[in-house]
């Protein structure tokens, strides 16, 4: 039993973050770069940024929200251009509306490139302790207190706690309480939020297998490489060059789902050990096997998760299976007849909250100044958190300046779904970004995301000057060619219509803009 600590105040901020994943290093970055002296606490210096699932960031509508956290000020889209090891631009044989980029990370240099960001930001401190307890004071104030007895008092707190809160494991028969990737659990502030009035859920994922890059027979498999010429997730950046690391192709068997079907008693989800719910646009392989049991494959990418580690990914093989059944089921896929597991897959359960208990600032109801951001919401996927982290750090920002709240619309932004989704219909399920869900989907195309929001960032004071002027220059240019294409005029020559009739377009009668003519869907 732990002796009970003295507890003192160390220091006492504008704003305190809890976490340091993806929400809340989004969070605390734009509350500090506002001029917030902000603290963020976190069980771990070691998982500041942390991938605990899939290596790779972005993908369809998720690239969508990495590029407008950039467009506002943010640094997700900055970090991966830093530390990517392949990239590819997603649905280009679809229109540019659903044109989604997504990049590999290597998840080591991703965290660590992250962390040296928020060490030398000024006005930020980064604190490893255990937030056990928040209380309200009088004066709308706020304390944090910690495990080691510390506590700090601040003027808003930003709740971004992942799947710590009483997370537990689960790999078959076995059940632990543990946080993700093997990490401590946070196991008090569950209580605290409760005893403030917050009504919990609690919710489920998980993470596949890591497999021995040298136990793989990639000659059974499909290469896949990324593209030849990388867009940058960032609007800062025009290039980048880098050497691309392949991913690969492969597929269940016949044989994988006899050993799923013989093991489902023993798998928790379906002993009824696993009460949670779990994503539905990211089911385990055993529910793949249950509800599709008219396939006879299911598709598997084998990814790398960075330059410097042995360890591969593969996607689409999320299991909580015993790691005996685990074993069996992996080697009998093409080209894993010899996988050596690295790290086992496993489910985790965890507490949120129910996400319709917040404003569309992401500020608490019931609580002046208390936000919450990411998976804590019930959210899933790191740019999803991301996206949530900066808006909360930005409404922090205002509240405590007296400034009206800043939201943005669903015709204006993935964000403005993804938030209104979550507050206002909440969500029995951890929640995914999909393009299906933006009703303006063709107006928010991922190029844009610029002209929808640098100006607005602009404005809140997140948008550097340098930013700025590149976002203004690149609208110049746009201006400029679209003046230019209006100003030539194209004449109906006999050679021009011939031209236009053989791509099955009207020929000319009268001089035509180069402008009026693009707006043709068979020209370009």
């Amino acid at each position: 039993m732990e002796d009970r600590v003295r507890e003192f105040l160390e220091e006492s901020v504008d704003v305190l973050v809890i976490g340091a994943g993806h929400a809340g290093c989004e969070a605390a970055l734009a509350t500090a770069r506002l001029g917030m002296k902000t603290i963020m606490l976190t069980m771990s210096l070691d998982s500041i940024a942390m991938m605990p699932c899939n290596p790779n960031i972005g993908g369809t509508a998720k690239g969508h929200l990495v590029r407008e956290i950039d467009a506002l000020g943010g640094e997700m889209a900055l970090n991966i251009d830093k530390t990517m090891i392949q990239c590819k631009m997603l649905n280009r044989s679809k229109g540019p509306a659903v044109h989604s980029l997504r990049a590999q990370a290597d998840k080591q240099r991703y965290h660590t490139e992250m962390k040296k960001v928020i060490e030398n930001q000024k006005n930020l401190r980064l604190i490893q302790a255990e937030a056990t307890r928040i209380r309200v004071n009088q004066d709308g104030t706020f304390n944090v207190y910690t495990r080691l007895g510390a506590y700090y008092r601040a003027r808003a707190v930003i709740v971004t706690t992942g799947t710590y809160l009483r997370g537990k494991i689960h790999i078959g028969e076995l059940n632990y309480s543990s946080g993700p990737n093997g990490l401590a659990p946070a196991n008090e502030l569950s209580q605290s939020l409760m005893d403030l009035g917050i009504k919990l859920v609690r919710f489920k994922t998980g993470t596949p297998a890591r497999i021995h890059r040298d136990s793989i027979n990639y000659e059974k498999m499909a290469m896949q490489t990324g593209d030849d010429e990388i867009i940058p997730f960032s609007f800062m950046n025009d290039e980048i060059k880098i050497d691309q690391v392949p991913c690969y192709v492969t597929y269940t068997t016949q044989e994988t789902h006899e050993i799923i079907r013989k093991n489902l008693d023993r798998s928790p989800l379906y002993a009824g050990v696993i009460k949670s719910v779990g994503p539905r646009y990211c089911p385990s392989l055993e529910d793949k096997v249950v509800k599709f049991a008219d396939k006879e494959k299911h598709q598997l990418f084998i990814e790398p998760e960075g330059l410097d580690t042995k360890e591969m990914y593969i996607q689409g093989m999320s299991t909580s299976l015993p790691y005996e059944v685990q074993v069996q089921m992996y080697r009998s896929m093409i080209g894993l007849e010899k996988a050596e597991i690295m790290r086992p897959a496993y489910a985790i359960e965890y507490d949120a909250i129910d996400p319709t208990q917040l404003k569309l600032n992401l500020e608490l109801m019931t609580i002046k100044n208390l936000f919450f951001a990411g998976q804590i919401n019930g959210s899933s996927g790191y740019e999803e958190a991301a996206a949530q982290g900066l808006m909360a750090g930005i409404n922090a920002y205002l509240s405590l300046s007296n400034k009206e709240p800043f939201i943005l619309d669903r015709s204006e932004a993935y964000i403005g779904v993804l938030i209104d989704d979550l507050v206002t219909k909440g969500t029995n399920e951890p929640y995914r970004m999909m393009t299906s869900r933006a009703e303006y989907r063709l107006l928010l195309r991922q190029d844009n995301a610029d002209e929808r929001l640098t100006e607005k960032g602009y404005q809140i004071g997140l948008v550097t000057e340098e930013r700025y002027k590149r976002y203004r220059d690149k609208k110049q240019r746009i201006e400029n060619e679209i003046q230019r294409l209006k100003s030539i005029k194209i004449t109906p020559k006999p050679e021009i219509n011939e031209f236009l009739e053989n791509i099955g377009s009207v020929p000319l009668k009268i001089p035509t803009s180069l402008y009026d003519l693009l707006r043709r869907t068979e020209l370009n």
